[in-house]
């Protein structure tokens, strides 16, 4: 039989079925999508493909699943480092933003951006900016899968004067994207403090409407609780709560802040939770309870948030930090597993996001989003578990080639669909302009 593509590995982990690990197996790829996974043996009698792919020594996982990124702000990169969160977005970001944020600013970022992901395995991201039709643009000119956030917030930007502006732009974004293969659409409400109660009522009316997620920062440090506490006697999960915002449409981002009570109603809610811990761990925000919302049902899954506070959008460094940050705050070596952090980068970030039925695990008759990791290097000798290996040794520089829909992305380490020379370029420019 004919097929367009057959990559054989030494590893195929297709993350469903949990904790299994195929040898010498390979993937057989047809218009974008698996059709078959089977030994290598059998797959090479099968099947003629016009493209072939032997990674020996290779480990095949599903496309990495960046659930929060602000990627356009990658120019922002070590700008102001070792800060607390107010005062990095109020005194440097948000100026910053103020006098350089354009649509130009957000393609060149946003390219950036992409590039460093697909270098490490990400094949999706879920992004909060604004000109979110310029990051839309890239993404699908870059050939990488994207979930686009329609800003909303309630002061003005270079974006929209108004609340009212935001979400009319909102609907024309997610109108002029809703019929590509790759971009889909999310509500960005940056924070409960940053939109008003008539705001969310009226997005997240629209969100049903449209049928698309809501992502948006709750609960990221005490500071924003107790403000509100001050403000209006609500906690913002209440508050939220109140407005029928808590669904399993709710991508709450962050979550270090949270009371027993909190993650009964979350769990009860089916809110989904973004863990972004490197990003938590340098902006001192606080401690996300990734084992104990687990354990209550909740879907959590990983973002890495923006490059400005990161400082870079490496999904491997973030399961690896996640594992072992989650055993350090449950005080249990068995909380938060290699495959545990394995699936928040994967099924349960396209769970939430809502494209599990395409992507987050390697299944016949899902689209072909696949990273490929070389663990043949001697940092990964000797190798007893292919997972455990990835999570705790491995490193995105292993990360060698990458697929979406069937499309190759990286070969070899070298990006097929965009120009690493004149990112770096442009990159340089911005900065002599900061």
């Amino acid at each position: 039989m004919n097929v367009d593509t057959l990559i054989s590995a030494r590893w195929v982990i297709p993350v469903e079925p949990e904790n299994t690990v195929l040898e010498d197996h390979s993937v057989v790829i047809q218009d974008g999508k698996i059709i078959a996974i089977l030994p290598t043996h059998k797959a090479k009698t099968k099947y003629t493909p016009t493209q072939m792919h032997d990674l020996a020594q290779h480990a095949l996982i599903p496309g990495l699943i960046n659930t929060h990124t602000h990627a356009a702000m990658s120019l922002f990169r070590g700008m102001a480092d070792d800060l607390p969160l107010m005062e990095w977005l109020t005194e440097h970001i948000w100026p910053a933003e103020k006098k350089w944020v354009s649509a130009a600013f957000v393609e060149d970022g946003t390219r950036l951006a992409v590039a460093e992901m697909i270098r490490s395995g990400t094949t999706c991201f879920s992004d909060m900016y604004f000109f979110p039709d310029c990051v839309a643009e890239v993404a699908s000119d870059a050939g990488i899968r994207a979930v686009i956030g329609l800003i909303v917030i309630d002061f003005p930007s270079a974006w929209a004067k108004d609340p009212d502006e935001y979400l009319l732009k909102a609907g024309q974004v997610h109108h002029k994207y809703r019929n590509t293969p790759l971009i889909t659409t999310a509500f960005a409400p940056h924070s409960p403090y940053a939109v008003s109660d008539t705001s969310l009522l009226q997005l997240n009316t629209l969100a049903e409407e449209m049928d698309i997620p809501i992502h948006m920062h709750v609960h990221e440090t005490k500071e924003e609780v107790s403000e509100s506490m001050e403000k209006i006697g609500k906690r913002p999960l209440q508050r939220l709560h109140e407005l029928g915002l808590l669904s399993p449409r709710l991508l709450a981002v962050h979550m270090t802040q949270l009371e027993s009570a909190e993650i009964d109603l979350i769990a009860r809610y089916g809110v989904n939770v973004i863990h972004c811990p490197e990003s938590n761990l340098k902006l001192a925000s606080g401690f996300c309870p990734v084992h104990t919302l687990q354990e209550a049902g909740v879907n959590v899954a990983l973002g890495t948030d923006g490059a400005a506070s990161n400082n870079d959008l490496d999904m491997i460094g973030e399961m690896h930090t996640a594992s072992l940050l989650g055993k350090g705050v449950a005080e249990n070596s068995l909380a938060v597993k290699a495959f545990t952090a394995m699936k928040m980068a994967t099924i349960n970030a396209a769970k939430a996001l809502g494209l599990d039925d395409k992507i987050g695990s390697l299944r016949k008759g899902k689209q072909a989003d696949i990273t490929a990791i070389d663990l043949g290097e001697l940092e990964s000798q000797p190798l007893y578990d292919p997972i455990s290996q990835i999570i705790y040794t491995a490193n995105r520089n292993q990360v060698s080639d990458v697929w979406v829909a069937g499309k190759q992305l990286l070969q070899s380490r070298e990006l097929l669909s965009l120009n690493e020379n004149q990112i770096k370029l442009s990159t340089v420019k911005w900065k002599e302009k900061f």
